[in-house]
């Protein structure tokens, strides 16, 4: 690969997406942007306040596959570090798709993404784009319809994804389960169909976000009160505590005013797009 450089871009995710518990996830617009090229010796430049050595997540995803031994890794990110939006999904996915286009390698690369994340929905909407659904080892995608757009709720304080995970049950009541069965149907189909009612229908969930909203009051609070700023509902966005709004796009602008207004001194509230594009290396 000598003189070779590569460059990887690959967008954020939500995962869960309500009742799809490390089910669903989906594409959002903000990018990790990551160029690899040949050097006299190993180096990384980046705007992100994370290691600049080879225990960096990128490096370390990278190496799985190939050396990084005599290269440079210039890496940027839009996408918030903390809050459950797939900063360590993206720079995983980043890696590893670095090092199979640099090397011409042959790879399963959601199936070793899945392993370095710990599970797959994330990983796979970072990959693929859209909207996913992971079951038995596989990542099926569907295209997020027209006219949908997300808006962002990003606290300045996050939660420990191993806390929210110790905030769930070991059992749910068998009507909950059913509830969620039920409702994660109804998002799917209201999606593939570009049906607003159906996905603001679908977007409830009984299995893990009532769990967990002790951890983020203020987060809960607003995605409780969704509807009534305008939005056809949110989701609590991985472990959190991110909140998703799911908005017409003709609403997102006035949905984003209110929210500011609403989390003001304590989080930042971004317009984004659902992104059908998937990660992409050039």
């Amino acid at each position: 690969m000598t003189g070779r450089s590569v460059s990887v871009r690959v967008p954020a995710s939500s995962a869960n997406l309500g009742p799809g518990f490390d089910a669903f996830a989906a594409a959002l617009s903000p990018k990790l942007e990551l160029r690899v090229s040949e050097a006299s010796e190993f180096a990384l430049e980046s705007n992100l306040p994370l290691p600049a050595d080879r225990t960096n997540l990128v490096v370390r995803a990278f190496e799985r596959l190939l050396a990084a031994d005599g290269l440079s890794f210039e890496i940027s990110s839009q996408i918030p570090l903390s809050g459950g939006l797939g900063s360590s999904a993206a720079a995983i996915v980043a890696g590893l798709l670095a090092a199979t286009t640099l090397a011409s390698l042959d790879v399963d690369v959601l199936a070793l993404a899945t392993e370095l994340e710990g599970h797959p929905d994330n990983v796979a909407a970072a990959l693929l784009g859209g909207v996913v659904v992971c079951a038995d080892g596989e990542a099926h995608r569907i295209d997020p319809p027209s006219g949908l757009a997300a808006v962002l709720l990003v606290p300045d304080e996050g939660v420990v994804t191993a806390r929210a995970r110790a905030a769930l049950p070991e059992a749910v009541p068998l009507p909950d389960a059913v509830y969620n069965t039920a409702h994660g149907a109804l998002l799917m189909l209201g999606l593939a169909r570009g049906d607003f009612d159906l996905i603001a229908r679908g977007l409830h969930d009984r299995l893990h976000q009532p769990y967990r909203a002790s951890l983020y009051p203020r987060s809960a609070q607003l995605a409780a009160r969704a509807s009534a700023l305008g939005a056809l509902g949110a989701t609590i966005s991985g472990a959190g505590p991110s909140v998703l709004f799911w908005v017409k796009d003709d609403r997102a602008e006035a949905l984003s005013a209110a929210l500011r207004a609403e989390s003001a001194g304590w989080a930042e509230v971004l317009v984004a797009a659902f992104e059908p594009a998937g990660a992409v290396a050039v």
